[in-house]
């Protein structure tokens, strides 16, 4: 089918790339020199790469010598997870059950944070586990769900963590762009980012860390990034991703939009099914992000069925090999299996109007319709 005539409802999986980012792309090729080289093409490619740490730094108001340029979100919080149990001598890691499984690969099921039936975490429990452990303990906590779109009560666990002497990492992937975030204010020890949530090129991401925070290096070689990331700059990525960040602060503009749109879609849903289940609907989230269910109707299904008509949608949960399988996320929510697995993220963005809102439903009502008789 001809791009054109799709409806792309997946922002939270990928942001299409900004036209300002692909010419940001096609003139910093010319620039070829090793940003750790001495001559003028490394000194130049240097001070490209600053610039765009700068811009990265400004988007989430953090310090720009404190962004580390990494491969993406999930690299991101590998480093964070591993880096500062080693460096900063934590004793042991706890995270909510709904993390990225990039954050929950690193901690062990008896350490997760339990969530209510909304997604946010148990801000007791974790009380209690931080009580019971050795400090310094790391906790892990994202920002916005990248299923749900749920917020979570990040003040709320850093100032929980400060009284126990505890870390706190925030996986704020799905931030930027969708709603400000300041890395200061919110007190976190470290964030993660990735440029391709906003427009920015796949493959690049930042570890942004507090001052004086003791992290061991993943990648140790070269000493690039203060000696925290190792290996020759992304120079093409770098720059695409200062690109993003500069127009992802200007894109919090278009937030109301972007919400109605959300709102209008699960209103009509409501209207002509009340058996939807949308999920998180209680619980402040992004404006962008809806996930729903029609008890009986297979994600599979409507993946399959929209992708035909031209609507890019998500399911709760993917593995590598593109099978379905029940979101972790939902789960962990207490919702059943069965519905688990009947639920489809649709996710929004700056590009999207009324007329895709029209498009999901003229293809997916009558599927929903059809499994609810």
């Amino acid at each position: 089918m001809d791009k054109k005539h799709v409806s792309y409802l997946d922002y939270n999986a990928t942001a299409p790339v900004l036209p300002a980012v692909a010419e940001a792309v096609t003139g910093c090729l010319s620039t070829f020199g090793n940003p750790s080289s001495m001559h003028q093409s490394g000194r130049k490619a240097r001070s490209t790469i600053e610039t765009a740490r700068e811009l990265v730094a400004e988007l989430v108001s953090a310090s720009a010598p404190n962004v580390i340029f990494m491969s993406g979100g999930t690299e991101a919080n590998a480093l964070a997870l591993r880096g500062l149990m080693t460096g900063s001598g934590c004793s042991s890691v706890v995270a909510s059950a709904i993390e990225h499984p990039s954050v929950l690969a690193h901690v062990p099921r008896q350490d997760h944070i339990p969530v209510n039936g909304e997604g946010q975490i148990d801000l007791v429990t974790l009380e209690n586990m931080l009580r019971n452990r050795p400090a310094p303990v790391l906790v892990s906590l994202m920002f916005a769900n990248n299923e749900t779109g749920v917020l979570q009560p990040v003040s709320d666990a850093v100032d929980l963590a400060k009284k126990f002497d505890a870390l706190v990492h925030c996986d704020a992937v799905q931030a930027p762009g969708k709603i400000p975030i300041n890395f200061n204010e919110l007190g976190v020890d470290a964030m993660s980012i990735s440029a391709h949530k906003f427009g920015g090129l796949k493959g690049t991401g930042a570890l942004i860390l507090r001052d004086g925070l003791k992290i061991d290096a993943d990648i140790p070689g070269g000493g690039q990034e203060r000696n925290r990331r190792s290996g020759t700059e992304n120079f093409v990525g770098i720059v695409a991703f200062g690109t993003a960040a500069l127009h992802a602060s200007q894109s919090l503009t278009s937030t109301q939009n972007i919400t109605a749109l959300r709102d209008k879609l699960e209103s009509k849903i409501l209207r002509t099914l009340p058996q939807a289940k949308i999920f998180s609907s209680g619980s402040s989230r992004l404006g962008n992000t809806c996930c729903v269910a029609i008890p009986g109707l297979s994600s599979e299904t409507q993946l399959i069925k929209l992708d035909l008509a031209g609507v890019a949608v998500s399911a709760g949960s993917a593995c590598s090999s593109g099978k379905i399988s029940p979101s972790h996320v939902l789960l962990a929510m207490g919702v059943r299996k069965a519905d688990a697995n009947c639920a489809i993220r649709v996710s929004f963005g700056p590009s999207n109007t009324d007329a895709d809102v029209h498009r999901f439903l003229e293809v997916w009502t009558p599927l929903a319709l059809n499994a609810a008789t």
